[in-house]
C-alpha cells in the first residue's frame, strides 16, 4: 500500500523536481505538525497568507457559520451576498480615496489579470509597463509582466505572451521618462517581494505617481504580499504615502481561503459594464465562504491591533539576527524580510538545516542568496526568541 507521500508524488501535479515532502497533520498559531509529531515554525505564513495564524478561532467560526448558511449561489456580481457586500464595504472604508469599488476574484494572479484589463479598457491604450525582478503570477497575462534578471528563463517556454509590455528598473528615476501618452498602466509592487525584499528609495514612488499623472497612465500597486498589515501599515501604500489608481489584493486578504480582488474608483470600475457588457466575469470570485473568512481575519487584525505590533516584531528579528555568523544584510519592511547570506550554496545548506531543525522558511524567485522570514503577525515575543535561537544554531552549522 502506498504512503500518502508516495500518492502525492504519483497523483498531485508537481511544481518542482524536489518538493519538501513534509506531511502536515494539523496547524495552529505559528506552528504546523507532522503525523510523526514533529513541530515546525511557519516563518513564511504560506507566503504571507496566514497573517492571523493557523486555525484562528475567529476565522474558523466564520467559515463554519457561512457554510451552514450557503456556499456558491450564482456567477459573480448578480446576487446580493452579505459576506461580499460587508467585506467590500469594509475594505473600501479602509483604503484611501478614491479606491471604493472592489472586484472579487480567486487569487493574486487573477487580480493582476483583472487590473490589467481594467487599465486597458479605461484608458483605451495598449502599452503596459512593469518592473524588472517583479513577480505578479503565473497566468499568461501576469507572466507577461515579469522580467527575470536571467532573461527569458521563466517565460521562453510559454511564448508568445502579451505584446507591448516594457520593463523599468525599480528605483530608477531615469527610467520613468519612458512612461508616455501611450502607456495604459504601470504595475509595481510598493516593496519588491521575490526580488528579495527591495524597498522603495525615498521619493521614488512619489515620482512614479507624478509621472503617471502627467501622462494619464494608470498606476497599479500589487499589494498581494504587502497588504493586510505585512509591512507595518494595513496597506503598504499608506506606509509610503502614495495612492494608486488600482490596487491588487490576495494572499492574507482571504484569511487562509482563496480570495483576491482588484480595487479602483467606482467610475473606473464601471468601465467593465459596457463595450462589452460583462467585460470581466468569474464564477467563483468572491465566494461567500472566502469572503466570510477574509472579513473575519481583517476584523481580528483590527480588533487586536496587530498592525501596531508589526514594526516592533520585525525589529526584534532584525536585532537578533543582524550580527549572526554568515548574515551579510537584512532587508526588511515590517514583518517581510530577507536575510542575505551572499551565496546560493549557503542558502541551500540553510534550507536543509531548517527542515531538519523545525523551521519552515523559503528563498525568493529572483534572489537565491537570501532566506525569507514572514511569520504570522500573531507571533509572540517568546516565539520570536525561540525561532531565532533555532535559526542562529543553523547559521552556526553552515560551511564555506
Amino acid at each position: 500500500m502506498k504512503t500518502l507521500r508516495q500518492e502525492f508524488l504519483a497523483h498531485v501535479g508537481q511544481t518542482s523536481p524536489e518538493p519538501l515532502l513534509i506531511e502536515v497533520q494539523r496547524a495552529e498559531g505559528v506552528y504546523y505538525y507532522t503525523p510523526e509529531g514533529k513541530r515546525y515554525y511557519d516563518l513564511v505564513s504560506g507566503v504571507s497568507v496566514n497573517n492571523v495564524g493557523h486555525a484562528n478561532p475567529q476565522v474558523t467560526a466564520a467559515v463554519q457559520r457561512q457554510t451552514a448558511d450557503y456556499m456558491h449561489i450564482m456567477v459573480y456580481g448578480e446576487m446580493v451576498e452579505r459576506p461580499q457586500v460587508q467585506y467590500a464595504t469594509k475594505i473600501a472604508g479602509l483604503l484611501p480615496e478614491p479606491l471604493d469599488s472592489v472586484y472579487f476574484v480567486n487569487s493574486g494572479s487573477e487580480a493582476v489579470e483583472g487590473a490589467l484589463k481594467l487599465a486597458k479598457r479605461h484608458t483605451g491604450r495598449h502599452k503596459m509597463m512593469s518592473m524588472h525582478c517583479a513577480y505578479h503570477g503565473s497566468n499568461h497575462g501576469s507572466l507577461s509582466m515579469m522580467a527575470s534578471p536571467e532573461g527569458d528563463t521563466w517565460k521562453a517556454p510559454f511564448q508568445p505572451l502579451l505584446p507591448d509590455v516594457e520593463y523599468l528598473w525599480f528605483n530608477s528615476i531615469d527610467d520613468l521618462s519612458r512612461i508616455d501618452g501611450q502607456t495604459a498602466c504601470v504595475l509595481v509592487e510598493p516593496v519588491q517581494g521575490e526580488a528579495g525584499v527591495r524597498l522603495p528609495e525615498e521619493g521614488y514612488l512619489q515620482a512614479l505617481r507624478q509621472r503617471c499623472d502627467e501622462t494619464g497612465t494608470m498606476l497599479i500597486f500589487d499589494e498581494i504580499q504587502t497588504g493586510m498589515g505585512r509591512t507595518g501599515s494595513l496597506f503598504a501604500m499608506q506606509k509610503y504615502g502614495v495612492t494608486p489608481d488600482i490596487v491588487c489584493l490576495a494572499k492574507a486578504f482571504g484569511g487562509g481561503m482563496p480570495l483576491g480582488a482588484f480595487v479602483a474608483a467606482k467610475q473606473v470600475m464601471d468601465s467593465l459594464q459596457r463595450n462589452p457588457v460583462l467585460g470581466h466575469i468569474t464564477t467563483f470570485g468572491g465566494h461567500p465562504v472566502c469572503c466570510a473568512a477574509g472579513l473575519a481575519a481583517l476584523d481580528y487584525i483590527l480588533d487586536n491591533r496587530l498592525v501596531d505590533q508589526v514594526e516592533r516584531k520585525g525589529l526584534h528579528y532584525e536585532n537578533a539576527l543582524k550580527d549572526a555568523p554568515n548574515v551579510l544584510e537584512i532587508r526588511r519592511s515590517g514583518l517581510l524580510m530577507a536575510v542575505e547570506l551572499g551565496t546560493s550554496d549557503k542558502l541551500f545548506q540553510i534550507m536543509a538545516l531548517f527542515k531538519e531543525h523545525g523551521i519552515m522558511s523559503d528563498w525568493f524567485l529572483f534572489c537565491d542568496t537570501a532566506f525569507r522570514i514572514s511569520p504570522p503577525l500573531t507571533i509572540s515575543d517568546e516565539e520570536i526568541d525561540d525561532s531565532c535561537q533555532i535559526i542562529l544554531n543553523c547559521l552556526n552549522l553552515l560551511t564555506e
